[in-house]
């Protein structure tokens, strides 16, 4: 049955394997709600709407960080430290593409050498596209269709810090910020960005000569977090030293996440998140299609090429050459 092509495949199997636990399945549900194809959409649609009715949920982590903070070796010691407490996992790994040839690596699954073998963990890198927000285009559905596979804990490793990963925060429960010993001169440039949103921040490789340097920096971040608004209310956020080398901190993370959960869910803002995301996902799809509508309508198609030249040449403003690009697309056929 698995083996047959994504389009022979009925929605009932797709269900079945992916609420059986079927890595295969779920992987070619992925698959089906990434692609372009209006077939493959239009059962990718049906998939996710029996998935969510089965009403199961995960925890949700983005797990974010400068480049070189070493994002998927602590997350291979993160997974580890979960599977010991008897948890399925499943890591959402989103590389960068290239913004000349599309392309992407896509090696975080080979650098989570020991987390790739188990058969409790689950790890699905994908390319960005382009997509801004440190996430890919269907991060936010591939969620959902791991927890209705009944993984425990979903981790969304992002591409890398900036104004735009913020985004990931519409889509998981606890953010967690990675950092390295001694970056604390880096603060006053993301600090008003993905420092606002996360929930916690941990110092990694904070073992050996690092050591010291850590602490320093984990006094810098600490205080600067001090000097923001709350992103919870009642929540203090921890800075924590960790090491993927040595183990230290790594326990101490799960127990600020779990921490976390119990007091959001205990005073109803797990729920009221999780509803917000779903009114944000509906209308960042509802976003989507209209622009694809839009730039697919053969009547732009045909404004476009002269009403670009137009605004070019300064012969009409953008404003003016985008209402008539919009007027062309309200015709009536």
């Amino acid at each position: 049955m698995s083996h047959k092509p994504l389009h022979e495949l009925s929605v009932d199997e797709f269900v079945d394997g992916i609420t059986g636990g079927s890595r295969h399945l779920l992987s070619r549900a992925i698959t089906l709600v990434e692609s372009s194809r209006p077939d493959h959409e239009a059962k990718a649609h049906t998939i996710l709407d029996r998935c969510l009715a089965a009403g199961r949920r995960a925890t949700r982590i983005g797990i974010t960080g400068s480049p070189g903070a070493g994002k998927s070796t602590f997350i291979e010691s993160f997974g580890l430290e979960l599977l010991r407490h008897g948890l399925r996992v499943a890591v959402l790994a989103i590389d960068p593409s290239s913004t000349r040839s599309g392309g992407s690596i896509l090696g975080d699954k080979a650098r989570m050498e020991q987390l790739s073998t188990r058969p409790e963990v689950f790890i699905r890198p994908t390319a960005s596209s382009g997509y801004l927000g440190g996430t890919s285009p269907r991060t936010h559905e591939t969620i959902l269709l791991c927890e209705a596979a009944g993984y425990d804990v979903i981790i969304v490793e992002t591409v890398g810090v900036g104004q735009s990963e913020i985004v990931v925060n519409s889509m998981v429960d606890f953010i967690l910020l990675l950092m390295l010993p001694g970056s604390g001169d880096e603060l006053q440039g993301i600090k008003r960005g993905i420092m606002e949103i996360a929930d916690a921040v941990a110092i990694t490789k904070a073992d050996g000569e690092r050591t010291g340097i850590a602490q320093v920096s984990k006094s810098d971040f600490e205080a600067a977090l001090r000097l923001l608004p709350e992103k919870h209310p009642g929540w203090k956020r921890k800075v924590l030293l960790t090491s993927s080398l040595d183990g230290t901190g790594i326990a101490e993370v799960w127990q600020n996440v779990s921490k976390f959960m119990a007091e959001m869910q205990a005073n109803g803002q797990l729920d009221s998140t999780r509803q917000e995301q779903l009114r944000l996902l509906l209308y960042t799809i509802v976003e989507d299609r209209l622009k694809r509508e839009f730039f697919g309508n053969p009547r732009v198609a045909a404004e476009r090429e002269l009403v670009e030249r137009h605004v070019l040449s300064s012969t009409i403003s953008p404003f003016s050459g985008a209402m008539t690009l919009l007027g062309a697309f309200r015709q009536e056929k």
